[in-house]
C-alpha cells in the first residue's frame, strides 16, 4: 500500500506507463497506412485485410476484463512485463518470418492478448502510485497519452511505409519496448490485490465471449448489413453471454466484475463519455485518412502529419483538465468538452472538396480540446468508484468502454459513409460498363482506382468518374460527421445532467444549497453549450 506522499518515483513511473500506453496505441492504428503494401506483397484480399486489422482489436477488447483481473491477482507489474514481452516477440516474428496474410493475422491476435495485460496495468498501476492529492493530474497525463496513440500511430505507419517498407510497422516497436521493459523492472513497484481473491474463472470465460461475440458483430455488420441474419445471429449470440455473465456474477461470491459498480452514477456516466467520445474519434479518424489520401491526394505521411492539430489541442487539455475540474466541476467541464467535439463535427459538415486546411487543422485542434476535456475527468471519475483491490479490472472496464466506443465509430461512421457515397455517386453515362458501374458505385477507394486507370490509358472520363466519386465521398463524410455531432450532443446532454460534480467538503448548509442550485446549474450549463456551439459555428464559418 502506497503512503499518503505517493511513491518517490511516481513521475518516472507515470513515464514508463506513458511509454507502455502508447506502444498499445500505436498497433491500433498503424498498420491502417500499410494495407496497401501488404495487399500487393502478400496477396491478401479484401477479407483477409480487414481480419489483419480486426484481429488484434478482437482479442485486444475481449481479453481485457479477463487480462485485468489477472493483474490484480497475480502482480499488475508482472502483467505489464509479460505483455510488452508478448507484443515485442510478435512484432520480431512477424517482420522477420511473416510471410502470408494468414500469419500476420495470427500475429496481430497474439498481440492482442499482450495489449490486453498492458493496457489496464498501466492504469491501476498510476492509482496506485499516485496519492489521491496528485490522481487528477496524473490520469490527465495518461488519458492524454491513451488518446494521442492513434494519431502518433498514424505518422509512424506512414513513416515507416514511406521510407521502408511494411515489416518496419512491426520492427517499431521492439526497441522502444526493450526500454520499456528495462525501466518498468528498475523503477516500477509490484502491486496486487492484497486479499488474494479466488479468481473467477467462469466469468472470465463469460467476459471473453461475451465482448469477443459483441465486437465481432460490430465489425462485421457493415460487409454483412446491419439487418442481416448473420448480424443478427452474432448480436443474439453476444446477448446471450451478456446475460450469461451478469446471471454468474450476481450468484458469485467473488465476482471478477462486481456488476453494482454500475449502479453507481459517476462510474456509469464516466464509462459513457468515455466510450461516446471514442466512437466520434475513430469514426473521424476513419473518414479523414480516406480524405486526405484519395480525394486531396495526400501520401500517407502527408496525411498523417495532417492530424496533429489534434493530439496538439488534446494534450494540454487533458493534462490541465483537473484544475479546471477543482474549479468548475466534473460535469461541466466534460459537458463543455462534449459541445467543444459537437461544434467540430458540425462544422465538418461545412467541408468541401476546396476547404483550406487551415480552417481543417483549426476543427482538428478544436477536436482535441475538447477529446481532452471528456476524456482526462471521466477517467478518473470511473477510477475513484473502484476499490483498491480492483483497480486492474476498473481500468480493463475503463479500456473495454473505449475499444467498443471506437470499434462503432468505425462501423457506423463507415456505413453511414458508404451508405450516402452510393446514393451521391453518378457513374459517367459514357462508359456505358455494368460491371464497373457497380464496382465503382459501392467503393469510392475502386472508383479513384478505376479513374486513374482510365485517364492513364487515354481515356478523359477516368476524370469524369473520379470527379463524381469525390463529390460522393464528401456528401458521405459529412453525412458521417452530422452523425457523430449528434451522438457527441446526446452525450454532453447526459454527462450536464447526470455527472456527478467535484467532490468538495461542504457543510450540512452549503449540502442544502447545492441540491436547490443543481436544477438550475444543469440548465445553464445546456444552454451554455448551445449557444457555444452556435456561435463558434458562425466564427468558424467567417474563416
Amino acid at each position: 500500500m502506497v503512503n499518503i506522499e505517493g511513491h518517490p518515483r511516481r513521475w518516472a513511473i507515470l513515464g514508463i506507463m506513458s511509454l507502455s500506453l502508447v506502444i498499445v496505441m500505436l498497433n491500433n492504428v498503424t498498420l491502417n497506412v500499410a494495407l496497401p503494401e501488404l495487399s500487393k506483397e502478400l496477396g491478401a484480399g479484401n477479407s483477409e485485410l480487414q481480419w489483419i486489422m480486426d484481429a488484434y482489436a478482437l482479442v485486444f477488447g475481449g481479453a481485457l476484463l479477463t487480462m485485468g483481473a489477472l493483474g490484480d491477482r497475480f502482480g499488475r507489474k508482472r502483467a505489464l512485463q509479460l505483455g510488452l514481452i508478448v507484443v515485442g516477440c510478435s512484432s520480431a516474428w512477424t517482420a522477420t518470418y511473416a510471410d502470408t496474410s494468414t500469419d500476420v493475422i495470427g500475429a496481430r491476435a497474439v498481440m492482442g492478448i499482450g495489449a490486453a495485460l498492458v493496457m489496464p496495468a498501466t492504469l491501476s498501476i498510476v492509482m496506485n502510485v499516485f496519492p489521491p492529492s496528485e490522481r487528477g493530474k496524473a490520469i490527465g497525463i495518461w488519458a492524454a497519452m491513451a488518446g494521442i496513440g492513434a494519431p502518433i500511430g498514424l505518422f509512424v505507419g506512414g513513416w515507416a511505409v514511406e521510407h521502408y517498407d511494411w515489416q518496419m510497422v512491426f520492427w517499431i516497436n521492439v526497441p522502444f519496448i526493450v526500454l520499456a521493459l528495462i525501466l518498468g523492472v528498475l523503477f516500477v513497484p509490484e502491486s496486487k490485490d492484497k486479499h488474494q481473491t479466488k479468481l473467477d474463472l467462469m466469468g472470465a470465460l463469460f467476459s471473453i465471449l461475451a465482448l469477443s461475440s459483441f465486437l465481432y458483430a460490430i465489425i462485421e455488420a457493415p460487409r454483412l448489413g446491419w439487418t442481416s441474419i448473420e448480424t443478427a445471429g452474432i448480436a443474439m449470440l453476444s446477448l446471450l453471454f451478456i446475460g450469461l455473465f451478469v446471471w454468474w456474477e450476481k450468484r458469485n461470491e467473488h465476482p471478477m466484475l462486481p456488476l453494482d459498480f454500475f449502479q453507481n452514477k459517476g462510474f456509469s456516466t464516466g464509462l459513457l463519455a468515455i466510450s461516446l467520445a471514442f466512437f466520434v474519434m475513430f469514426s473521424f479518424m476513419f473518414t479523414q485518412m480516406l480524405h486526405f489520401q484519395l480525394v486531396r491526394g495526400n501520401t500517407p505521411l502527408e496525411a498523417a502529419v495532417r492530424f496533429l492539430p489534434l493530439p496538439l489541442g488534446l494534450m494540454p487539455a487533458a493534462a490541465n483538465s483537473d484544475k479546471l475540474v477543482n474549479k468548475f466541476g466534473r460535469n461541466r467541464v466534460v459537458g463543455s468538452g462534449l459541445c467543444l467535439v459537437t461544434v467540430g463535427m458540425l462544422i465538418f459538415t461545412t467541408v468541401s472538396v476546396d476547404t483550406a486546411y487551415l480552417r481543417l487543422a483549426l476543427m482538428f485542434f478544436m477536436l482535441g480540446l475538447g477529446m481532452g476535456l471528456t476524456m482526462a475527468p471521466s477517467t478518473e471519475l470511473v477510477m475513484e468508484e473502484i476499490p483498491e483491490d480492483k483497480t486492474g479490472v476498473g481500468s480493463a472496464t475503463n479500456d473495454a468502454s473505449r475499444e467498443i466506443g471506437g470499434a462503432l465509430g468505425i462501423a457506423i461512421g463507415g456505413s453511414v459513409l458508404n451508405e450516402f457515397y452510393q446514393r451521391s455517386f453518378v457513374f459517367p453515362s459514357g462508359l456505358n460498363d455494368p460491371t464497373l458501374e457497380a464496382a465503382t458505385s459501392e467503393s469510392f477507394p475502386t472508383a479513384m482506382r478505376v479513374g486513374a486507370e482510365l485517364l492513364q490509358n487515354g481515356n478523359p472520363l477516368g476524370g469524369e468518374l473520379m470527379a463524381s466519386a469525390r463529390v460522393a465521398f464528401m456528401d458521405g463524410m459529412t453525412t458521417s460527421a452530422m452523425v457523430s455531432a449528434g451522438i457527441a450532443f446526446l452525450a454532453a446532454i447526459t454527462v450536464f445532467k447526470n455527472m456527478p460534480k467535484h467532490k468538495r467538503a461542504l457543510t450540512i448548509d452549503q449540502k442544502i444549497g447545492e441540491r436547490n442550485k443543481i436544477s438550475q446549474q444543469e440548465g445553464r450549463g445546456l444552454i451554455g453549450g448551445l449557444m457555444f456551439v452556435l456561435l463558434a459555428i458562425v466564427l468558424l464559418n467567417t474563416l
